[in-house]
């Protein structure tokens, strides 16, 4: 699979981003270690996790995602072939977001413990917290990226003003940069990204990994009706793009597919991967013809006509 920069970062990946979020979720260590072997396979060598993932399931506190990586690493003696993307400050268990110095020092050694290696490629702040100045934040990356445990830093849900002040912040006291954002982006989801961070990644040349590409599984044509959400256990997250607008983008999606032969997933990461803007969309697979869709996607060239019918559906 061919890679492309990622930003002005030292890494280079490819088309699509492995998310992790599965991982202690809806997949047990076993079903993991599979599902990476075959994204492995198939040329996706760069993973997406976070310190809290999965938190939300009962008996997880946090940190389970991360476990299944490192032992899968540890296991296949890889870790030279892969990209680990983690990240710090969401809320966790009841906690609020946190982003202080000590905070990120101290879940940044419980990330490389549970991934089982010495260097993390890329972290990012998952969550703002408001209540800390951005300065902080940046200060605690600069002692981590001395020490070597951190290659290169991105940013996660901050708003846009506090993302220009953490770039500002860095110029001018010659701190640590953000290189990259994680925004949600997808078919659906257009209009946070493209009128409040499109021109910021384009001025400050940042990479884009946008999350949610798949719009929880909406965006795969799986969900058609309210029927359809006992489908899996993001169904309810579904029911919100049950709307016109979101039958509209099925139909486009429909058709697009039919005329390349995809899938409605392929075709809706080839959007993702069409966008000039974007350098990967992240999305998760628990099934093998989950990744077919990913490399029907970094196959299949949508021409100018499948973007318009695609962008117009989806317009608001």
């Amino acid at each position: 699979m061919n890679t492309k920069q990622l930003g002005n970062t030292d890494i280079n990946i490819p088309s699509i981003v492995f998310g992790g979020n599965v991982f202690g979720w809806t997949l047990n260590k076993e079903e993991s270690f599979k599902i990476l072997d075959q994204a492995f396979e198939a040329g996706i060598n760069t993973i997406d996790t976070a310190n809290s993932y999965s938190h939300w399931v009962g008996g997880n506190s946090g940190g389970e995602s991360e476990e299944i990586i490192g032992q899968w690493m540890q296991e296949r003696n890889n870790r030279d072939e892969i990209n680990i993307i983690t990240k710090v400050g969401s809320a966790k268990g009841g906690a609020h977001t946190n982003l202080s110095y000590d905070y990120i020092l101290k879940e940044a050694e419980g990330s490389l413990k549970r991934l089982q290696i010495d260097q993390i490629d890329l972290y990012l702040s998952h969550w703002d917290d408001k209540n800390i100045p951005v300065a902080e934040t940046l200060y605690a990356y600069q002692k981590l990226i001395n020490e070597g445990k951190v290659r290169n830093i991105g940013a996660s849900n901050l708003s846009p003003e506090r993302l220009k002040e953490s770039l500002a912040t860095s110029a001018k006291e010659d701190l640590p940069r953000y290189e990259v954002l994680q925004p949600e982006y997808n078919l659906y989801d257009r209009k946070g990204y493209e009128e409040d961070y499109e021109a910021i990644c384009q001025k400050e040349e940042l990479g884009v990994i946008p999350y949610y590409s798949l719009a929880s599984g909406f965006l795969s044509g799986k969900y058609r009706s309210e029927d359809d959400l006992s489908k899996s256990k993001r169904g309810l997250g579904v029911k919100k793009y049950l709307d016109n607008r979101g039958h509209a983008i099925l139909d486009a999606l429909d058709e697009v597919s039919q005329k390349h032969n995809i899938s409605q997933a392929g075709t809706s990461l080839g959007w993702l991967i069409h966008k000039p803007t974007i350098t990967a969309p992240i999305a998760s697979a628990t099934k093998k013809h989950h990744l077919d869709a990913f490399l029907e996607a970094v196959s299949t060239d949508l021409d100018e006509e499948d973007i318009q019918r695609l962008d117009k559906a989806s317009a608001y």
